[in-house]
């Protein structure tokens, strides 16, 4: 890397600094948290429990905020004065250093920004995801358990976990329906991007002819909701069913029936849970899930009202395809909504999914219709 090379990076990295310092008022953010820091320290504090954790809450996240803000100001600076050095006199250590730098400035401010762009209200959440393979038996289940993997992996490298709610075994290969919850700050806001039908093309493994096939699996994304959210569910419209849990891979969870299925009559919106000993245990998560995926219902209808009446053309659902996953006769992944590709398909199914999220978080608030690489 040359010296004009950290010069642009840093001019990019200064600006988008500088747009961010405008776009959240730092000297608003500020004086919020100042002023929250003085309710805390008030004797009558803990009256209101409840309003006193929503204060807590909002001013750690703030403060997350302010942090991050002034220490990619404090990278920005160090690049500079790193690079000023490096015009005066040549050093080939220090010319090493600031290369190593600007990248994970880059990588951070980028991180950054996707941050800003999860103001949703529920995009903080951890995320709830499920997959279910499309009609195609082994085909279907062995891209079901490619799909899990490759989720898996992407929270691995986002320092995220996973654990299993419910696992379903494929008949020969791969996976019936999965359905488990990434933990991590914003993991719904960024999971969200993946809610969809997911396409793959690829010469089957499992034909001997060696064939093309084209496989379907359908991902959807609902935010974990605390235990407080109220949502109404009569009893009388529930059916519930009990039956043996068995774990991922087929590994046996244990002899009793407590697994617990839920089936919502009205919509048909059916949970389950196999994640806990308990039959007890195992309903309240299914029961929780239900309560996401009723809540999240609700939200989309009312957004296409609202954009109803405002004119708008407004595709809201995960039953529509989302991207391609083209193995053969040439390897690319493409977003279908964004337009955003890649044919790095290795690296995908590996976990690597930030340009695709990034793309659609954008996409989303229409500041980018192509990210096409």
């Amino acid at each position: 890397m040359e010296i004009s090379d950290l010069r642009r990076i840093y001019e990019k990295a200064a600006a988008q600094v500088n747009s961010f310092r405008r776009s959240l008022d730092i000297d608003r953010l500020s004086e919020d948290i100042a002023e929250m820091d003085h309710q805390m320290m008030a004797n009558d504090f803990w009256d209101d429990p409840q309003k006193a954790r929503e204060i807590i809450g909002k001013s750690n996240q703030q403060k997350a905020i302010l942090h991050q803000f002034e220490s990619l100001g404090s990278q920005v600076e160090d690049l500079r004065d790193s690079i000023e050095l490096l015009e005066e006199e040549e050093d080939e250590e220090l010319l090493a250093e600031a290369e190593k730098a600007s990248r994970v400035l880059e990588k951070e401010l980028r991180g950054f920004e996707l941050d800003m762009l999860l103001d949703e209200a529920h995009d903080s959440s951890n995320a709830i995801v499920e997959i279910h393979p499309g009609a195609g038996g082994t085909e279907s289940q062995d891209w079901g358990e490619m799909l899990l993997r490759m989720y898996r992996r992407w929270a691995e490298q986002h320092d995220f976990s996973v654990e299993f709610i419910d696992y379903q075994n494929g008949e020969e290969a791969g996976l019936k329906s999965a359905t488990f919850l990434v933990k991590g700050h914003n993991a719904y806001g960024y999971l969200k991007a993946e809610k969809g039908v997911h396409r793959l093309v690829r010469i089957s493994p499992f034909d001997s002819a060696g064939k093309r096939h084209t496989s379907f699996c359908s991902v959807d994304v609902v935010p974990e909701l605390s235990q407080d959210v109220n949502v109404d569910i009569r009893p009388d419209d529930l059916k519930i069913d009990t039956y043996r849990a068995s774990g991922a891979g087929g590994q046996h969870i244990n002899k009793t029936s407590s697994a617990v299925r839920i089936t919502h009559l009205p919509t048909g919106i059916v949970t389950q849970s196999q994640a806990q000993r308990s039959q007890f245990a195992n309903k309240e998560t299914a029961m929780q899930l239900l309560k996401a995926k009723l809540l999240q219902m609700e939200e989309e209808e009312k957004a296409k009202e609202l954009a109803s009446i405002r004119g708008e053309q407004l595709e809201i659902g995960w039953g529509s395809q989302i991207r391609n996953y083209v193995f053969h006769p040439y390897s690319l992944v493409k977003d279908l909504r964004t337009e955003y590709s890649t044919s790095s398909i290795s690296d995908v199914m590996d976990g690597d999914l930030d340009g695709f999220i990034d793309a659609y978080l954008k996409w989303r608030m229409g500041k980018v219709s192509d990210h096409s690489l």
